[in-house]
Order: structure tokens, then C-alpha cells, then sequence
């Protein structure tokens, strides 16, 4: 609109001075099954990175 670009890093700086964030949960969930996230960990997700 008005033919202005910027950097990846100029864009994060604006962004940061306008107050934004990286997003990040603050809390984590009731429900969390810390035995099926260990499975998963172990399991699914080296087989996904090969």
C-alpha cells in the first residue's frame, strides 16, 4: 500500500516496540498426560524427524 519493505529484523523491531511478543504459553493445560507426551517424545517424534 505504501510500497515501504523491511528487513525480517526491521519487521521484528517494530513489532517489538509496539508491544508484541513472542507467543508463549503462559500455564500449561489441566489435562496434560506427562506419561503420553514422554511416549510421544520417545517414540513418535524421532521417527518423524528422519
Amino acid at each position: 500500500m505504501f510500497h515501504t519493505r523491511y528487513t525480517l529484523r526491521g519487521t521484528a523491531n517494530i513489532l517489538y516496540r509496539l508491544g508484541f511478543s513472542v507467543q508463549v504459553p503462559k500455564h500449561r493445560a489441566v489435562e496434560r498426560e506427562e506419561a503420553a507426551i514422554e511416549v510421544w517424545r520417545r517414540e513418535v517424534w524421532p521417527a518423524g524427524k528422519r
